[in-house]
């Protein structure tokens, strides 16, 4: 098979019911199969494909992986050329697969693609998690065009031409199947949130480009799993943001930048704990204390990784605080930003 779109399920047996037709009907045909790769539910999502979708193809793991290794020992079990990896809480209106391929087979230097990411809940405006095309700052917080912060434009066109980005969310996005597979796919030791930021990063330095494809889009619902308020996900993000910097940055940026980082983190820490925000002070405090428990690993794999670099600055990359150009400049949208 050429291309697999693949959706990685866990207890999204009402996710299925409502958006797994959207995506079948516009994307499997001769060269696309649908996947889905289920977490070990402990719902009845099972049940809900062998019956109501008997002929998609499943994959059914043996304990519950996480986003990040869920994908990797899932696409490790496929043969196709393109892997297009899709959340259970997707929305499509029409045909978003074959733009995206059509990419990567025009370009042998793309590696990742992403369609525009809209919400399901409000349409006209774009979805947090991907929104026109990801970027960082140089502190590692991600932004996106159309998504500063949690400032959110509505879609008015204005980010209608492809271009090429930082990371693409994996709330969808087509990747080349052997650069997934022989540059080891998403970090496991990340479980889930970051992973597909800290996968491009790591693309990226070795030379390949990620892109945001405008002709293909989809419908977001978002936090179906861990909803934004939730101090575990608070926790994840916070701890392989650092893993990423950590994994990521060149020699001469890495302690400097992570210093800072941490810094800011601490302040976001007593801030949490001025608000009586006890569960999400104690979620920065134990990402800091996963990253001083991870430092072996983490030092191993940054030496695995600078084998395979050629390039650490990428144009991408915004030159200062995405937090302070948001709340000071109140440069709230992509486009006011100066790069």
């Amino acid at each position: 098979m050429k291309t697999s779109v693949v959706i990685l399920n866990y207890n999204g047996e009402q996710f299925l019911q409502k958006y797994l037709p959207s995506i079948i009907e516009f994307s499997q045909n001769s060269t696309t199969e649908i996947v889905v790769a289920d977490n070990k539910s402990t719902d009845n999502s099972l049940e809900v494909l062998k019956t109501q979708f008997p002929n998609i193809k499943t994959i059914e793991l043996d304990c519950n992986y996480g986003f990040a290794e869920g994908y990797n020992r899932a696409l490790q079990k496929l043969d196709s050329q393109y892997f297009v990896l899709c959340n259970s809480d997707v929305l499509l209106k029409s045909d978003a697969v074959s733009p995206l391929i059509k990419i990567l087979e025009n370009d042998s230097q793309t590696a990742v693609v992403m369609p525009k990411i809209k919400s399901m809940t409000t349409p006209k405006n774009f979805e947090y998690a991907g929104a026109a095309g990801g970027f960082i700052d140089m502190f590692g917080y991600p932004f996106c065009r159309g998504r500063i912060l949690t400032n959110i434009e509505q879609d008015n066109g204005q980010y209608n031409k492809n271009c090429e980005i930082f990371w693409a969310s994996g709330a969808f996005m087509a990747v080349r199947a052997d650069i997934f597979k022989k540059y080891g796919g998403f970090d496991a030791n990340f479980f889930a949130h970051m992973e597909e930021i800290d996968f491009c990063w790591r693309i990226k330095n070795i030379g390949y480009k990620i892109v945001y494809c405008a002709d293909a889009e989809v419908f977001h619902l978002g936090g179906g799993t861990l909803n934004q308020g939730n101090p575990q996900k608070l926790f994840l993000n916070y701890r392989n943001s650092l893993k990423m910097l950590f994994k990521n940055l060149s020699n001469k940026k890495l302690f400097p930048i992570l210093f800072i980082r941490m810094t800011l983190d601490g302040f976001s820490a007593v801030v949490y704990l001025l608000q009586l925000k006890f569960k999400y002070f104690w979620a920065v405090v134990k990402a800091h204390i996963a990253l001083y428990a991870n430092l072996k690993t983490l030092f191993k794999q940054r030496k695995e990784l600078k084998k395979l670099i050629k390039n650490y600055n990428h144009k991408e990359i915004l030159n200062g605080s995405i937090i302070f150009k948001c709340l000071i400049k109140k440069q709230t949208e992509y486009s006011k930003l100066k790069q």
